[in-house]
């Protein structure tokens, strides 16, 4: 099978596990205690008005044609109104705004702990119960045993004025107060920042996303790393890294050109349930770290029965989560051509 009709396969499996989310978001959205169109009323209003702006939400048709109605509009991008995240904005603004800084967040979470993680593992694997696979071992425990708020918690009492007269971070929200925000151009603020040359803003932003990242980073890194070693023991035992020492390949080649790229198979699927443990955790640490991100619009909308904020932001949620569940199986087939087979 070539790599063009393996992604077109990957890319059709990925049709059904959306709309079964999608379907279940529906459904659970709707089981809540909140009415969503009170939210549009003022505190006395008459039948009459509310069954005018229930017609206008689409509440007044049967579950199935707001069923269908739903699908059609938020892959056309008609996501509506806020009814409690952000009262009577409209919905793709609100996503807009507040799903870069989480991307930011766990973006550059997963790109650090496999990196790192990687690297330790292979660190460990070639040093095998000397004092350097101990201390790698060590610290992957202690980040798999460590939950993401406590770390949190601890960083900011460390770090951000927990300590009196000893403030290193920010401690809170994505830039200081003082600073205004830079002209919208993407969303992302680094990006703004650089396009406008708000270096200053830039920086700000940086080290407000230092504690975020690294409480993230931290608790993946052991999964990367435990993978990894397990790998490269069981590579570096095999026939073929044996008849490459024997032929005289220096140490470095064969660690990096023979072992390494088979060892890198199970650790990508690793990265990729990664990710997907970042976004859940996204939640966490955005509320350690008081950020307004995906993570919180998605708890406040349920709290609010806001259905429209909450429809769109697993929407997109889900949508990040089958691209990169597609792009792990496509490096998954790029390092084991067999995969495709």
């Amino acid at each position: 099978m070539s790599m063009f009709s393996y992604t077109l396969k990957r890319l059709l499996i990925m049709i059904p596990v959306i709309l079964a989310v999608l379907t279940l978001t529906f459904f659970l959205a709707r089981l809540g205690p909140n009415d969503p169109v009170i939210a549009f009323l003022p505190q006395q209003f008459s039948q009459a008005q509310y069954d005018s702006v229930e017609r206008s939400l689409g509440l007044h048709l049967p579950l199935w044609q707001q069923y269908i109605l739903y699908i059609k509009d938020l892959f056309i991008g008609n996501w509506g109104t806020s009814s409690g995240v952000d009262r009577g904005q409209p919905v793709w603004g609100i996503i807009w705004t507040r799903f870069p800084r989480t991307f930011d967040i766990t973006v550059t979470s997963v790109i650090l702990s496999s990196i790192i993680g990687i690297i330790s593992g292979i660190i460990s694997s070639t040093n095998r119960n000397k004092w350097k696979d101990t201390t790698v071992r060590f610290i992957a425990l202690v980040g798999v045993s460590i939950p993401v708020f406590w770390m949190g918690l601890l960083l900011r009492f460390l770090l951000a004025g927990g300590i009196p007269g000893f403030s290193l971070l920010p401690g809170t929200g994505f830039k200081s107060s003082g600073l205004d925000n830079p002209t919208v151009v993407t969303n992302f603020i680094w990006l703004d920042s650089i396009l406008e040359g708000r270096w200053d803003l830039f920086w700000d932003y940086a080290l407000h996303l230092i504690m975020p990242v690294f409480c993230l980073t931290f608790i993946t890194i052991a999964s990367v790393t435990r993978q990894t070693r397990s790998s490269m023991l069981e590579v570096l035992e095999q026939d073929y890294i044996r008849t490459s020492r024997a032929k005289g390949c220096k140490e470095f080649v064969v660690i990096n050109s023979h072992a390494l790229r088979n060892a890198l198979i199970p650790t990508v699927t690793i990265i990729g349930l990664n990710f997907a443990f970042l976004i859940s955790g996204a939640v966490l640490t955005e509320t350690t770290f008081q950020l307004v991100g995906m993570g919180q619009t998605i708890i406040t909308a349920i709290r609010t029965g806001d259905y429209w904020v909450l429809q769109a932001s697993v929407f997109v949620v889900t949508l990040l989560f089958v691209v990169i569940n597609l792009l792990t199986d496509l490096i998954y087939a790029f390092l084991d051509p067999r995969i495709r087979y």
